[in-house]
């Protein structure tokens, strides 16, 4: 049985929930779809567990024989029949219309019926003529939305976010191991950098036969179009819109290839420089001296050719890791199991889908040793914001909780909304019994530069924040950010001793790397925490370890690295 996830079945699922709806399906079978996706979503246990230990899939709830079937195929195959038909009966490029913002099934099959739209070009043509604000549903600001968002597309090159491409580049892995006499697969360029979005995937392999790698590779299930094949190189088009170029590489090779297609162009142009400084060679082949091959076997032998020690691909980016690895002064990047708590989490007391309990027991299974829980406290938005009462009786719920928990220990906070005027929605007196307070911003975000650096400095000024939240206020794909001097908010951070932090949650990765490495050296602690609302988010603490990895953070550079008995003292430090 493959390793598949129940987000990867659920995702399967939604899938085909969209194109069903798309072909004008029974409402019923599309809502089948999408209630058995949530069901995958929001079990406790993985549904390949169960199929293994013999336990009918039919007691989920929501799942019938024929769903049941399809879950049992998708974990033994990695694909649904029912699905590659409808990828058969839909146009692929209506499918491509999906990824645009805004863009449900249900608009795109009015666009497809009422006005013949049936790619992204005729989408263009249609919305810039005008034609798309005439459809019921949709209107002039629906319209110009949709053109911002294809000139973004096309701005971007059409870059998906790495969550999105983690899936799809994690199954390529497993499917191209398996092929008899593959030896080594990496998935290189600006994946293996640990970028949050990515144009496409560049795979490297080594294998005994290359006409079998190729035509397994080029005859994969998520395979919509070969673009091109040859001996040692393919190139695909997936159904999602994922370009991947996969290249043979003999093994003497492999290393020097390896760091050639693993970028980025600029690191790369210096480490060249500094071959021909030592009168050697470096390409994607090797590293020659002359007509003599002397290194590239190994990514570390390509390094040391040129003088260097091993640079981790995260800082690959010519932003001063050559440099530092020629004066021995790379970071000691941060590592997932440096982590021992986080700091921002949601129960079902405001918008997550957990109970107290239930969260506590998934921080300690990711191998956390505390979790603050900080519920939503807003003016308005949201559902039950936290108030005076509210949070006193949450915290009563936590005292008792900490008394039976083992290997955990709660602590009590809030999420607390910045007003425009940076005051909090809730008084100081409320604030000051809490462990943790995240102060963040989640309205009037188009203020401006000037006027939201002043928001955001009055919020921290406030004696009881702990944490300044997702400081740039990044919302992909909604915004990149909201207008702010963030090296003024780093200083004054250091000054009145608040911390910030790096909110893990994919659509945020917020503080973006070029301010956790100016956090770094302004000396104010950065806090990854997984913003969870779901007993699997905290999954998300490896996308923002990753992406504290680029901004150069080291174990010390990070407040929840700390044990228990020092996290709290230095909360109880702040101003």
């Amino acid at each position: 049985m493959l390793r598949l996830s129940n987000d990867d079945v659920a995702r399967l699922f939604e899938e085909i929930a969209d194109l069903l709806e798309i072909d004008d399906a029974s409402p019923f079978r599309v809502r089948a779809y999408r209630t058995a996706a949530s069901t995958l979503r929001g079990l406790g246990r993985e549904a390949r567990d169960m199929v293994a230990a013999g336990e009918p899939l039919t007691d989920l709830p929501g799942i019938g024989k024929d769903l049941a079937g399809k879950i049992t195929e998708a974990l033994s195959t990695g694909r649904i029949d029912a699905l590659e038909t409808l990828h058969r009966d839909v146009p692929p490029s209506l499918e491509a219309l999906l990824r645009i913002p805004g863009l449900g099934p249900k608009r795109v099959r009015a666009l497809y019926q009422q006005l013949g739209v049936e790619n992204l070009d005729d989408l263009r043509a249609a919305a810039a003529a005008g034609r798309v604000r005439s459809l019921h549903g949709f209107g002039k600001k629906t319209e110009q939305r949709v053109l911002d968002q294809l000139a973004a597309q096309r701005e971007k090159k059409h870059r998906i976010p790495r969550h999105e491409a983690t899936p799809q580049a994690r199954d390529l892995e497993r499917r191209l191991r398996d092929i008899p006499g593959v030896e080594q697969v990496v998935i290189a360029g600006s994946f293996r950098r640990g970028r949050d979005t990515v144009g496409d995937l560049d795979v490297l392999v080594t294998a005994a036969s290359t006409d079998l790698v190729m035509a397994r590779f080029t005859g994969l299930p998520a395979v919509l179009e070969v673009t091109a094949r040859g001996t040692t190189r393919a190139s695909v088009l997936l159904r999602s819109g994922l370009q991947v170029d996969l290249r043979l590489v003999p093994p003497e090779s492999f290393g020097a290839a390896l760091h050639y297609f693993t970028g980025s162009k600029a690191h790369n142009v210096r480490v060249r420089r500094l071959g021909q400084q030592h009168g050697l060679k470096v390409n994607e082949y090797g590293v020659f001296r002359g007509g003599e091959r002397v290194a590239g076997d190994t990514e570390e032998s390509v390094f040391s050719a040129v003088g260097l020690p091993f640079i981790t691909p995260e800082l690959r980016e010519d932003q001063g890791e050559i440099e530092a690895a020629q004066q021995n002064r790379l970071p000691r990047l941060i590592e997932r199991g440096d982590l021992r708590g986080d700091l921002h989490a949601h129960t079902t007391a405001s918008d997550g889908r957990a109970s107290l309990r239930a969260m506590a027991e998934a921080a300690r299974a990711a191998g956390l040793e505390y979790l603050a829980i900080t519920d939503h406290a807003a003016d308005q938005g949201g559902p039950r914001p936290m108030d005076a009462r509210r949070l006193r009786e949450q915290g009563e719920a936590i005292d008792r909780l900490n008394e039976e928990l083992h290997g955990i220990t709660l602590l009590k906070g809030v999420e607390v909304d910045i007003r425009e005027d940076g005051s909090l929605v809730l008084p100081e007196t409320v604030l000051a019994r809490l462990d943790v307070v995240i102060a963040s911003v989640h309205n009037a975000t188009s203020l401006p530069r000037r006027q939201q650096t002043e928001r955001l400095m009055r919020a921290m000024d406030h004696p009881s924040v702990t944490l300044l939240g997702h400081p740039g206020g990044r919302f992909r794909p909604e915004r990149e950010g909201y207008a702010v001097d963030m090296e003024r908010v780093l200083r004054h951070a250091r000054e009145c001793g608040c911390f910030v932090e790096l909110d893990s949650q994919p659509r945020r990765l917020d503080l973006n790397e070029t301010y956790c490495r100016l956090a770094r050296e302004r000396g104010v602690l950065v806090a990854i925490d997984s913003d969870s609302h779901d007993r699997r988010d905290f999954a998300n603490l490896d996308g923002g370890v990753l992406h504290a990895r680029r901004g150069w953070l080291e174990a010390v550079d990070v407040l929840n690295t700390r044990p228990l008995h020092e996290l709290r003292r230095l909360l109880r430090r702040t101003h």
